[in-house]
């Protein structure tokens, strides 16, 4: 440009076609934010239309029912619809006893109908349960319902409203010395199959076998509880087994005597074997 010379302003209307030649330079991304918050509570009102929320609820519930065998303690399963009332739940199957296959195992339920939580404060659920005459029935039928009722979060102890409220130390000596909480009785299971509970058996030392239809040994594992001779401690081993065609077993967990190598403490759940090669 010359010296003296003036700079001419460019009109509006070229400054408008250069600014359309270059949307990807000048397009404000305030416009994209507005179109994306607009289809967010768009979307939000539908789902709260729908009763959608985006967190999905469970259809099931599994509970642990804590069954009497030779007076001691032992551990079911139950799968039912999922109800926010767990504890009336739990209770209601308690009281409805084991299954045929349980009964045949030696299960039994000690806990009357009708039992129910009335209140459920501080970790402490208040029972109330029709007297007994037999005091081992009694406490045997209380220690079910704190077994029972303390698999879940708000609750630690329960008050029957004869004593101060107990939890699970309370009751402790009402368990085997080999408790199985899984596989449990009816369940299918397959190879490998993984064995859990606790024990306190010699130096933790617990072992399992798998029996087919026939009592014939499939296979044995064993494992260290996390503590053993005089305390209880959990245990948990997972065991591979062979088998041509599904058909009944029997998972047995024991103690291998020091003494003679007896199997003793032996615990037998009849399951079903699927086949596995």
């Amino acid at each position: 440009m010359r010296a003296g010379a003036v700079r001419l302003a460019r009109p509006r209307a070229d400054r408008h076609r250069a600014d359309r030649a270059r949307p990807h330079q000048r397009r404000p991304v305030r416009q994209h934010r507005v179109a994306a918050h607009r289809h967010l509570r768009t979307s939000h009102a539908a789902r709260r239309r729908h009763g959608t929320t985006g967190v999905a609820r469970p259809a099931t519930l599994t509970l642990e029912l804590w069954y009497v065998r030779d007076g001691r303690l032992v551990p079911t399963r139950r799968t039912r619809p999922a109800t926010v009332a767990t504890s009336r739940l739990a209770l209601a199957e308690l009281a409805a006893g084991p299954t045929r296959r349980e009964a045949d195992a030696g299960l039994v339920t000690l806990l009357p109908d009708g039992a129910e939580v009335s209140r459920i404060a501080d970790g402490v659920a208040s029972v109330r349960l029709a007297a007994v005459a037999d005091p081992v029935t009694a406490r045997l039928r209380e220690a079910q319902v704190v077994y029972t009722l303390t698999q879940f979060p708000t609750v630690r102890q329960v008050d029957f409203g004869t004593a101060a409220p107990a939890g699970r130390a309370a009751h402790t000596d009402l368990l085997p010395p080999i408790v199985v909480t899984g596989p449990v009785i009816g369940d299918r299971v397959n190879s490998p199959v993984t064995v859990t509970g606790s024990a306190d058996v010699f130096e933790g030392t617990v072992s399992v076998r798998v029996l087919d239809a026939a009592g014939r040994q499939l296979a044995t594992a064993f494992t260290t509880a996390t503590c053993g001779t005089g305390c209880r401690g959990a245990y948990r081993v997972a065991v591979r087994y062979r088998l041509p065609a599904a058909q009944a077993g029997t998972i047995e967990v024991y103690e291998v005597s020091a003494d003679d190598g007896s199997r003793t403490k032996v615990v037998a759940v009849p399951v079903t074997l699927a086949a596995a090669r």
